[in-house]
């Protein structure tokens, strides 16, 4: 995605940034426009649905700045897409390396988006110690990979595919060395470890061909159901979705997440994306479009879909040619980084416009975010934040609250808060502290704000608002595990910072 600067009109050239936020906003809160915001993102447009939206990298990619740049920009959560698996992090028994998956844990903080850790427990990517060890050895050494992998990941990883295609398609649980040792109770094994090890992250099954109705999915759903009448430890069941338009589209996906929502469960899809014969043509792009279309609004018509990861966004990266040769052009973007029709499905799906170009539902905002104090360790917090209305109509800015999250540390538990700095003037914005009722990773405290009065155009950003707050007592805190804070620098979008339009979550992802 390329960034345009646009001129800000009625301003004079040659001002310094802050003014000329500033004078953007006075010209937009007078009534002259202000400079168009950027365009929305996947990932904006379905976290104004309560949802995020994602694509799986890998590490031989991220060199590429073009591919990282979409990647950082236009997703809100990222998949490791092998850096996590087994032969990567114990490639001999009880010797663990963690270097390629900290590359992808460190880009999402520094971009502002979690991590789906991926995956804990898979027939595949096995190093042949795994295989070679003795029945009575193979519970033992599972657990204790989860529990080293898990727990090195703890607070990073917002949630984990613990155990990985568990079933044949007709049904029947695959052959592993953790079935063959355990039998299906390897499973239930694998997610109690892995709930001691990370208590805070959502535990997952996933498989793929589960999508639609079918023996393999009510094998999958007989199977959780019984997980969680034993109170198994597993808050979720991930559907890989990997499609192809020769296959027709999967029957009954709304009726088949329902179901497993109606569980209690939270569902996901993924892994998508949706391969063709080659070589491409319009007919079948076509039907790509569809299917993507129809799994997003498979996915919104379920209040526990909480979001939808892509299988790495672009072509250029795609796993398809190597695993089914003759097929490929999967993705939503082409090899040259393109977007394609599938890309604009997708927008006009979720509430957009099909040309990247903004839109979206009436009053939708979201919340973008920097890190003004180099010091993670001393006795104030410093953030700084801007709305941007994403959306079609103004929005009342007396019905918006934005929430940061972060953890108190040692000290007294009474706050001063503090407004530095705002074009909109700081007299008009409102900001306390508040303890959470039930406390969690990274979060047990949040900085709540609010305005006093007036209204964000559509397009408009509210432009820097810079925020302090301390401890009545100044002892110092330890920001480095709080909830909300990211270590970039420039202004990114935030999804870990919540914004609220009328008591209802509007934005973000609440810890």
């Amino acid at each position: 995605m390329s960034l345009v600067k646009r001129s800000t009109h009625g301003c004079p050239g040659g001002l310094p940034v802050l003014l000329l936020t500033a004078c953007a906003v006075a010209a937009s809160l007078a009534g002259v426009p202000a400079a168009a915001a950027e365009p929305s993102t996947l990932h904006d447009l379905a976290a104004a649905h309560g949802k995020y939206f994602g694509s799986a990298t890998d590490n031989p990619e991220l060199p590429d700045t073009a591919y990282a740049a979409t990647l950082g920009s236009e997703f809100g959560q990222i998949t490791p897409g092998n850096s996590m698996k087994w032969d990567t992090t114990e490639p001999q028994q009880g010797q663990f390396s963690f270097t390629k998956g900290d590359v992808i844990s460190d880009f999402a903080r520094d971009h502002g988006q979690t991590v789906r850790g991926h995956t804990l427990v898979w027939h595949s990517q096995l190093p042949g110690w795994v295989a070679a060890l003795p029945a009575s050895q193979v519970e033992a050494a599972m657990t204790n990979h989860i529990t080293e992998v898990a727990g090195h990941y703890r607070g990073e990883v917002a949630a984990w595919d613990v155990v990985n295609e568990p079933f044949n398609d007709d049904g029947t649980f695959r052959a592993s060395p953790f079935y063959n040792a355990m039998g299906s109770d390897y499973i239930a094994t694998a997610l109690r470890a892995a709930h001691a090890a990370d208590p805070d992250a959502k535990l997952y099954i996933n498989d793929y061909n589960t999508e639609g109705l079918g023996a393999k999915s009510d094998a999958m759903y007989d199977l959780v159901s019984e997980l969680v009448a034993e109170g198994v430890p597993i808050d979720g069941v991930g559907f890989q979705g990997h499609l192809a338009v020769q296959y027709g589209f999967p029957g009954g996906m709304q009726q088949n997440l329902k179901r497993f929502a109606d569980l209690g469960l939270d569902v996901a899809v993924t892994e998508l994306d949706v391969r063709m014969q080659l070589p491409a043509d319009a007919a079948k792009l076509a039907t790509q479009a569809t299917y993507y279309r129809n799994v997003v609004e498979a996915c919104l018509a379920v209040a526990r879909c909480v979001g939808i990861t892509v299988w790495d966004y672009t072509d250029k990266y795609s796993w398809v040619p190597d695993a089914f040769p003759g097929q490929g052009a999967a993705n939503l973007y082409d090899e040259n980084l393109r977007p394609k029709a599938s890309y604009d499905a997708v927008r006009t799906a979720l509430g957009g416009d099909d040309e990247g170009g903004g839109g979206g539902e009436p009053g939708a905002l979201k919340a973008r975010y920097r890190n003004s104090d180099p010091a993670p360790a001393d006795n104030q917090i410093k953030p700084a934040l801007q709305l941007v209305n994403t959306g079609a109509a103004a929005v009342d800015l007396s019905t918006v609250k934005v929430r940061y999250w972060f953890t108190g540390d040692n000290g007294v538990s009474s706050y001063g808060t503090w407004c530095d700095w705002s074009p909109l003037g700081c007299s008009t914005i409102t900001h306390r502290v508040a303890a959470m009722s039930s406390p969690k990773a990274g979060a047990d405290h949040y900085l709540e704000v609010g305005f006093g009065s007036g209204s964000l155009a559509a397009g408009s950003s509210t432009g820097e608002i810079q925020l302090r707050l301390s401890k009545t007592d100044w002892s110092n805190f330890d920001e480095t595990d709080d909830y909300s804070r990211t270590t970039g620098t420039s202004y990114a979008d935030a999804p870990k910072v919540a914004v609220y339009i009328g008591g209802e979550l509007a934005w973000g992802i609440e810890p």
